[in-house]
Order: C-alpha cells, then sequence, then structure tokens
C-alpha cells in the first residue's frame, strides 16, 4: 500500500508562523494543475507495483479549487494508479473557503475526509497569526461540516503567548461539542525567515515559552483521553477508527510520491523533493522534465528516520526490526533515558513515556547513529 500528497500552494494569505511553500496570487493556479496532472502521469510507474490508499491534498489551501480542479487531479490518479476500493481522500481546507456552497460541493466529490484549519476558536489568537477566517466562520464552518462529513480533523495551536491554561481547555472544549472525531495539535513555534521570527526579533511579539507550551500539552494528553481520543503519535490524537491513514503510512515508512512545488516523496532507499518554486515547477514540466532532486538514503539515514517517527508514535521502535549493529548502539545510548523515565522497553519495543513525549524529538536526536 502506498500514498500520493498533492501540495496545493496557494493562499488568500500569509499566516504569520508559515514556513510551508505557497504563492498568494492564483494568476498560474490553471497552469500549475495541468502541470499536476502531468508530474502525476509521468511518475506512474513509481508506485506501479503498489496499491494507493490514501489521497492527501494539503498545502497552502486546496479547498482554493475548483470541484473541476479537484476531479481532474483524482480522476488522474485513478487512470494512472492503482486505486484501493475505497481510498481515504483528505482535503485541507480553511473556515472561511467553507460555505455551505462549498461543503455541499466537496460532499458530493470524491473526498471523505477534512482537515479544517481552525487553529484557534477565539479572535485574539487568530489576529495575533494572521488568520484569514474569525472565530465564528470557525464555528458555523464546523457546524455545517459535521452535517455531511463523518470524518473530520481540526488543526488547533498551542503555546501562543497571552493564551491562559483556562482558554486552551476551552478551546478543546468546543471541538469536543462539535462532536469532532479527530484533533491535530502543534505548539507554535518561530520558524526562519517567516514574518513572526522577524515580529519575535523586533520586539514586536514575544516568543513563545516553553514552559507554558509544555503546560498545554499535559493539558492536550489530559482533556482529550477524558474525551475518548487516543494520542497516537505526539501531534495527533483520534477516536479508534478515526486515525490518519495517510499520515500514519508516513510514520510507519510506507512509500509515497508528493506531486506539486516543494513536494517530497519516498520509496524506503530514497527521498526526492521538488522545487519550492511555481514558475519554475511550470517551466520544467513543460518541458517534459520532473523538477526534483534526490538523495540515496545510508543504512544510518533509514535509521535514523525511523527512530524519529518510531518515537513520536504509539507503535514505537521495534528492536526486532533494526540491524544487530544499531540495535547494540541503541540499547546503550538509550539506557540513561529510560532511567530518567523518559524512554521505556516494553515487549522489544522502545517507546517514550508519558513524561516522555514532550521530548520526542529531542531524545530521538541524541540517539542518532551519526
Amino acid at each position: 500500500m502506498a500514498g500520493i500528497y498533492l501540495h496545493i500552494p496557494f493562499c488568500k494569505q500569509a499566516c504569520y508562523y508559515c514556513d510551508f511553500h505557497f504563492s498568494t496570487s492564483l494568476k498560474k493556479k490553471e497552469e500549475l494543475i495541468t502541470c499536476m496532472v502531468k508530474e502525476l502521469e509521468i511518475r506512474k510507474e513509481e508506485l506501479a507495483k503498489e496499491t494507493i490508499e490514501t489521497i492527501y491534498l494539503g498545502g497552502g489551501t486546496p479547498s482554493l479549487l475548483s470541484a473541476k480542479e479537484i476531479e481532474l487531479l483524482l480522476h488522474t490518479i485513478h487512470q494512472n494508479y492503482k486505486v484501493t476500493e475505497h481510498p481515504e481522500i483528505t482535503l485541507e481546507a480553511n473556515p472561511d473557503d467553507l460555505t455551505e456552497a462549498k461543503i455541499l460541493e466537496l460532499a458530493e466529490s470524491p473526498v471523505n475526509r477534512l482537515s479544517v484549519g481552525v487553529q484557534s476558536f477565539f479572535e485574539e489568537d487568530l489576529k495575533s497569526m494572521n488568520r484569514a477566517h474569525n472565530s465564528e466562520e470557525a464555528k458555523k464552518c464546523l457546524s455545517m461540516a459535521i452535517r455531511y462529513f463523518d470524518n473530520i480533523t481540526i488543526d488547533l495551536i498551542y503555546g501562543v503567548p497571552n493564551m491562559s491554561n483556562e482558554r486552551w481547555k476551552e478551546n478543546l472544549q468546543i471541538a469536543f461539542d462539535f462532536g469532532i472525531n479527530h484533533i491535530s495539535s502543534y505548539a507554535l513555534t518561530v520558524e526562519p525567515k517567516t514574518v513572526l521570527d522577524s515580529f519575535v526579533k523586533n520586539g514586536k511579539y514575544p516568543a513563545p515559552d516553553e514552559v507554558e507550551a509544555k503546560e498545554h500539552f499535559d493539558i492536550l494528553m489530559e482533556e482529550t483521553a477524558k474525551n475518548g481520543f487516543v494520542h497516537y503519535e505526539i501531534s495527533n490524537f483520534g477516536k479508534p477508527t478515526y486515525f490518519s491513514k495517510h499520515n500514519t503510512s508516513y510514520w510507519l515508512g510506507k512509500k509515497y510520491i508528493g506531486v506539486g512545488p516543494s513536494a517530497h516523496s519516498f520509496n524506503e532507499t530514497h527521498r526526492s523533493w521538488n522545487v519550492s518554486n511555481n514558475a519554475k515547477y511550470i517551466k520544467e514540466l513543460q518541458l517534459g522534465k520532473l523538477p526534483n532532486e534526490k538523495e540515496e538514503l545510508t543504512k544510518e539515514d533509514r535509521f535514523n528516520e525511523y527512530l524519529m517517527t518510531g518515537l513520536r508514535t504509539i507503535w514505537g521502535v521495534s528492536l526486532e526490526k533494526i540491524e544487530p549493529v544499531f540495535k547494540e548502539q541503541l540499547l546503550v545510548s538509550s539506557e540513561k533515558f529510560i532511567k530518567q523515565g523518559l524512554l521505556v522497553i516494553e515487549n522489544n519495543i522502545l517507546k517514550t513515556t508519558q513524561k516522555g513525549k514532550f521530548l520526542a524529538d529531542g531524545l530521538a536526536s541524541e540517539l542518532f547513529i551519526v
């Protein structure tokens, strides 16, 4: 089984914290979609022996696409790849795009999972992030979407300066009250070269506080557990049967191709990535060339990647799957973290403890083989 990721690099406006590749100009949208179709056709042999079980339209803002454009991309996949009978097809959407007409349009399409970029239900937070929607739009779109879609996930950001623990709890409670079955939640992070990075450096916005973020994360784990969610990946919480199949395939090391500017691909031994420039992407594909670079993964690279993704999930790192030489080193290097109560070995699987979850990425980097 494998997956296909489609990167739609367009947004109405730039969120201050975002470092993904996108453009606020839609002038080249039609050309770019045509080139994505071409890329899908050119690359079909890469997954010729695989069955596609997940398709994910991410971005950017895929909800800016018309029904015809979505249908064109999905039809191209079905024409050129072997697709399972009931694939998970996710589309990322912003609340301001999800009018009732748009929701009805999506409900009549093959899309069967919505990922809604709420980020917060509070006006103050949304303004500080420069989100295009407001609090009322977030609530209104969800009240409509739940009538047409059973499988909905929302994004929420914690660790936002001036967000009290009480307001964070209220954010979560609003999501629970809507009956949402999946939440992806991330700490506000200051990425280099973003507007937020500039604001923090110039003293226009306070830097996120790691202690506050840790408190929010602990609340997040506690409240989602109370409401029947499984914390199956550091940033992802789903009720049973509502885990993201697409993202889970990344964490379990399955093959996938990424189509569109800046999209990444993985085939177990190699990783590749497309150029992060819409004009260059279009130009190369119009010439019949793939606009990407590729690197071969060493055994150490593959071990480190498995370690990084494994420690973020409930499935952990299976010591049986690791080459003996790596296993021996891992057992030695992880010993101090086990003694600190941050890691544990159960049934020959290395996992983070509840105490260690917030530190998962840092623990993995400490255990990397260089």
